[in-house]
């Protein structure tokens, strides 16, 4: 299809297809020295569960990471050392699973991540900080969406997109739309870049070295919402989210400021 490379990522990445394999290495690590209550349903589905990671002392808040992998790939067990940085901090840290494309539709995955976010409010009191990397940055940004009409949107005090797909009509363009099954009608519906959004604090955050279509879409989203934007020097799509496991990086001082 003729969006399929603006799309592609590990191709144009030295060592990209290595990265998933080192994530999920990393993240089976990090969990063996940082107990945490693992498996938490919170829907019916074997996917919908989350991990929930504890500070040292009382929990300032809870940061929610939300994975990408287009909708397709990927679960909470590859990301678990990116909880380093706001665990640091002293903020509880969730990261949900959902159910994957082409078992459900990505409207269908926006309202899983609602009612993630609902349980995990209800376990962890304070504010919530929200954070999605790709299509986690997509599923983010639209639970602050207008038509969203939940008691813990008020206690949004942060999201940041990294890298989203803020409009998913060019996907219908791909090869991936074949498990994708977007339609002109949920691009219209679940495309950020068209929807107004609650009062909350944005932070649109991307690599400066990723493919063009993202920093084209994290520069739109930021100018649709009047959203800061910071376009990271030397990052490109895979380790751009390498800020969330440390503690001094701009990126975290973004996302608990």
């Amino acid at each position: 299809m003729e969006l399929d490379d603006a799309f592609a990522n590990a191709a144009y990445i030295p060592g990209g297809v290595d990265y998933p394999e080192r994530w999920l290495a990393e993240a089976l690590a990090f969990r063996s020295t940082h107990p945490a209550a693992l498996d938490v349903p919170y829907a019916e589905s074997e996917r919908c569960a989350f991990d929930l990671f504890q500070p040292a002392g009382a929990p300032k808040g809870v940061v929610i990471f939300v994975h990408g992998g287009y909708w397709l790939r990927f679960d909470r067990k590859y990301w678990s050392h990116f909880a380093n940085g706001a665990l640091e901090h002293g903020w509880a840290v969730a990261m949900p699973s959902y159910d994957l494309c082409p078992k459900v539709r990505i409207s269908e995955i926006v309202a899983q991540v609602k009612a993630a976010i609902g349980v995990i409010a209800d376990q962890v009191s304070g504010p919530i900080r929200l954070v999605g990397h790709s299509a986690g940055g997509q599923l983010v940004a639209r639970m602050i969406a207008s038509d969203i009409d939940e008691p813990w949107v008020s206690r949004i005090a942060k999201v940041m997109p990294i890298s989203p797909v803020a409009d998913l009509a060019p996907l219908m363009r791909t090869s991936m739309n074949a498990d994708l099954r977007i339609d002109a009608e949920e691009a219209a519906a679940q495309s950020p870049i068209n929807l107004g959004k609650h009062d909350v604090p944005v932070t649109v955050w991307v690599g400066a070295d990723e493919r063009p279509v993202f920093v084209e879409q994290a520069t739109r989203l930021a100018t649709e919402w009047n959203a800061a934007l910071v376009v990271e020097q030397g990052r490109h799509h895979f380790d751009v989210i390498d800020g969330l496991a440390d503690p001094q990086s701009a990126l975290m001082r973004a996302l608990l400021d």
